[in-house]
């Protein structure tokens, strides 16, 4: 990328920061600023670009009060001080503070009608308001990306998915640096929407969305291949390198993702987003130290963020102290009821506890929040499986393997529950076909417990198809070998194949 083009990008980011945090977008606007930052460092010779802005948005009095009274979240006032101005910021902020106000209330009255962790049947009484001031602004043309923005999101509120997708991309092409956006954007979009790119703008922000997709929708390597890519235009970006580490985690390489953390530590020693997944890479890895040490170290950063309740709680879990984890969960939930994490994993405690109905009701609240988490799907599958309700178990794995189609844990699963009694009772020879095809994709995906290959060569067995349980058997025990491990299953497989071998 030659010194012009990494200009222009610092230009193109230095103005959408300020025009972000104009408008209180201040999320996108952190976003944005940090990606200038993940710029290779600006030389003295490189040709210098003005930032300015446009006359006619010069902030008056009246916008500056409104402005102040945003920032402490006093929505109304601010609606009521802009009744009367005009101009697309004046405009915008008004729309989005009565928004917000409508967001608040309607919060409020679900805590007053079932508690803060309540489930969210209240409506935003203000949308329609919002809805009709924005349609009209679009039908007339006098709405600016950031009008269009917060129109996708009214849109998505009322569940309009196709107007809010297009009214989103219009948005993001006449200002692709409006992060929330694309973010916005990204719900909206599908598996199948990846690799086509359809209807995105021509900028270099698309890249940033598409690799940040492919990880939303589990397709780990090719978001990989994206970040690197990326992070040759953006030497210093730590966004990229956390993301870069949520694809290792997803990948289950979980040595490469921990050292990925590390590295944004040492950068940022008062980093909290992004360190609940590393500290769930600390807790498959049972490192009691080093968890210690993230908790004390977030809890120090900042006490009362979602993130520093999650990581307590995985170390509280992993002392298997399950009531305090719930705890720090339900705390992590009361700061932020749409933190996806602490659902999911406040209903892997439960099961520990053995509160069944409790482990559903998070897990389906999660899968609300986003049907893309497989880690509910499958939660709720070994939940109905620990209910003895195969059926119901067997819908749930199966979801989970569509998300995520190349985890062998996910097809184990599947094929545990089509051997179950209740379902081998109703066709016991296509519950053990189904099983089997379920075991060979394990295997096909790299099943690092070696499950797959013991239950396929037992299947075989029983149905009495000699040739291939021996090819399983011998597999099997090869992986045992090289493993260097011992346990039933050699001794399974070597009296198998010593019976075989007299055939």
């Amino acid at each position: 990328m030659d010194d012009q083009t990494v200009q222009q990008r610092r230009h193109e980011l230095r103005k959408a920061v300020i025009e972000l945090r104009a408008r209180g977008l201040n999320a996108p606007a952190k976003w944005a600023a940090e990606q200038l930052t993940g710029l290779p460092n600006e030389s003295d010779d490189e040709p210098k670009l003005e930032t300015t802005g446009n006359a006619d948005e010069t902030e008056n009095d009246i916008y500056l009060l409104a402005k102040s009274y945003f920032d402490l979240k006093e929505y109304r006032r601010v609606a009521h001080v802009l009744r009367g101005s005009s101009g697309n910021k004046a405009n915008f902020l008004r729309s989005y503070s009565l928004y917000l106000a409508g967001e608040k209330r309607k919060e409020e009255e679900r805590v007053e009608n079932s508690g803060p962790l309540g489930k969210e049947d209240i409506n935003n009484k203000d949308l329609e308001t919002v809805e009709t001031e924005l349609s009209a602004a679009r039908q007339n043309g006098t709405a600016d990306p950031f009008a269009l923005y917060l129109y996708g999101l009214v849109l998505i509120d009322k569940e309009q998915k196709a107007e809010a997708q297009a009214c989103l991309l219009e948005s993001v092409t006449a200002f692709p640096c409006n992060w929330g956006a694309w973010q916005a954007l990204q719900v909206l979009y599908s598996e199948r929407e990846v690799g086509g790119e359809v209807g995105l703008p021509r900028h270099w922000m698309r890249d940033f969305f598409l690799a940040s997709l492919c990880l939303e929708v589990q397709e780990n390597q090719e978001g990989l291949s994206r970040l690197q890519t990326l992070s040759q235009q953006f030497p210093e970006s730590d966004w990229i390198v956390a993301q870069a580490a949520v694809a290792q985690y997803n990948l289950r390489n979980f040595d490469d993702a921990q050292e990925l953390f590390e590295d944004l530590i040492e950068r940022d020693p008062h980093r909290v987003e992004g360190m609940d997944t590393h500290s769930n890479i600390l807790y498959v890895k049972e490192n009691f130290p080093a968890l210690s040490h993230l908790a004390h170290r977030t809890a120090a950063t900042d006490k009362y963020r979602p993130e520093t309740c999650c990581i307590i709680g995985n170390y509280y879990s992993l002392k298997a102290q399950h009531e305090k984890a719930v705890m720090y969960f339900r705390r992590a939930l009361k700061l932020d009821r749409h933190y996806l994490s602490a659902w999911t994993l406040m209903g892997h405690e439960y099961v520990e506890m053995k509160n069944t109905s409790a482990a559903i009701e998070a897990y389906r609240r999660a899968v609300e929040l986003n049907p893309r988490d497989y880690r509910a799907w499958y939660g709720l599958g070994q939940t109905y499986e620990l209910l003895r309700m195969p059926f119901y178990a067997l819908y749930y794995f199966r979801r989970a393997t569509q998300l995520r189609p190349h985890d062998a844990r996910m097809w184990c699963a599947m094929g545990q529950c089509y051997e179950n009694d209740q379902l081998q009772s109703v066709d016991k020879d296509k519950m053990e076909v189904a099983a089997i095809r379920c075991y060979r994709r394990a295997v096909q995906n790299g099943d690092r417990e070696g499950i797959a290959l013991h239950k396929l060569a037992k299947l075989h067995q029983a149905r009495n198809e000699t040739r291939e349980a021996a090819h399983y058997f011998k597999m099997n025990l090869e992986r045992i070998e090289a493993e260097n491990i011992s346990g039933s299953d050699q001794l399974d497989a070597l009296i198998y194949l010593a019976e075989y071998a007299k055939l």
